[in-house]
């Protein structure tokens, strides 16, 4: 019987043990550190100063990121990240987060930005200081679009005119939960889904169902009252703007936002919805988040 008693106590000794190794790992895993980057940006021609900053922008972010968790090789698309000695590399001819381990969480200040003219032509350095963690899983591999002006997914484009439609397809291979959010230059924060006539916050979507948001044909006849659908306007000669597709298998809830005008989505200031951003962020490790650019003429 003692024997018996001293095996138990051994099994369950060595659980918890095992049980507090466990959380101390996740612990580690969840730990934000702080990090920062710099980026030389040497624009093209065709390039604005603020398409030039904010491409300089990511670069530094990405950078960041590789210097402090390190890198995954790979050339994907002209792509090449590689680390040594401690130190990484990066060819941007196009770059993909998911090359780097770490993910950013949010922006410590306001990024640093130095704007110069070598032989005409644009440079852009910027310095970024943000707190940032390593990515132990993996995210969940989404597939997003944004359409102009017709709902297959060959209607994809990044550039708007006056008067042109904007949907978005979106597929994942979860069942989870989705919100669509467009940053203009004001800047604000503008909530396309959740859509206006919802009330509990959340969209949630179903795995392996291809969906088009924005589009009231497309959508389920029962579901038709719900859908806003969005003409692109440019008050200048040209814009800048970012939309953010927010996706996880865990429900969450969108940002506290108001409803200012029945012409425009609901809104709320950038800084807060950088701060809901950042909030989501660290309680859900699992929220994958895809900044796509456009820009908008006359």
């Amino acid at each position: 019987m003692n024997t018996s008693i001293e095996q138990l106590s051994l099994v369950m000794k060595n659980l918890i043990i095992f049980l507090l190794l466990s959380i101390t790992s996740l612990t580690s895993a969840q730990e934000l550190i702080k990090v920062e980057g710099k980026y030389v940006y040497h624009a093209p021609e065709n390039c604005s100063v603020e398409q030039a900053k904010q491409t300089a922008l990511t670069r530094a972010k990405i950078q960041a990121l590789a210097d402090a968790f390190g890198t995954i090789v790979s050339q994907t698309n002209s792509t090449r990240i590689s680390t040594q000695n401690g130190n990484s590399n990066t060819d941007f001819l196009s770059i993909g987060s998911s090359d780097v381990k770490g993910e950013w969480i949010e922006t410590i200040g306001n990024p640093e930005y130095k704007i110069e003219y070598k032989e005409s032509l644009l440079v852009v350095i910027v310095k970024v200081k943000g707190k940032a963690r390593e990515l132990t899983t993996q995210k969940t591999d989404i597939s997003v679009h944004l359409l102009k002006n017709g709902t297959e997914d060959k209607f994809e484009d990044k550039t708007y005119r006056n008067g042109d439609e904007l949907y978005l397809s979106f597929q994942t291979p979860t069942d989870g939960y989705i919100a669509v959010y467009l940053v203009d230059e004001q800047p604000k924060a503008y909530c396309l889904l959740p859509y206006r006539g919802q009330t509990n916050g959340i969209f949630k979507v179903s795995a392996n169902k291809r969906y088009v948001f924005f589009s009231k044909k497309i959508t389920d006849i029962n579901e038709r009252h719900l859908v806003d659908e969005y003409i692109m306007t440019c008050s200048g000669e040209s814009e800048h703007n970012q939309v953010y597709v927010v996706f996880s298998p865990e429900p969450f809830s969108k940002a506290n936002d108001n409803n200012l005008s029945s012409a425009l989505p609901r809104e709320l200031d950038y800084d807060d919805f950088l701060r809901w951003l950042s909030k989501v962020k660290r309680i859900d490790t699992k929220l994958n988040t895809v900044m796509i650019p456009i820009t908008l003429t006359k």
